[in-house]
């Protein structure tokens, strides 16, 4: 019985998973922030389902990290009263 799951996902199945475009999944395999492996003669990527569990897994953290950052910081604003 195979699998529910395949171990190997297109870059547009990436991309539905992550509601983005293909050539934004693309340019993550080109950098290296989404692990991938390129197969056949016009190379096709796939990425293996546990690859981007980890990346998403880092995206997570990434934006714990930097949880406060987006946040405006506190100033002391005036009025021209």
């Amino acid at each position: 019985m195979p699998p529910s799951t395949p171990r190997f996902l297109t870059l547009a199945d990436v991309a539905e998973v992550l509601n983005v475009t293909v050539r934004q999944v693309y340019a993550l395999v080109r950098s290296g922030d989404l692990r991938g492996i390129q197969i056949g003669g016009r190379g096709q990527w796939r990425i293996e389902n546990a690859q981007l569990e980890d990346y998403i897994s880092r995206q997570y953290a990434r934006a714990n990290s930097h949880e406060f950052d987006d946040e405006p910081a506190d100033e002391d604003v005036t009025t021209d009263h």
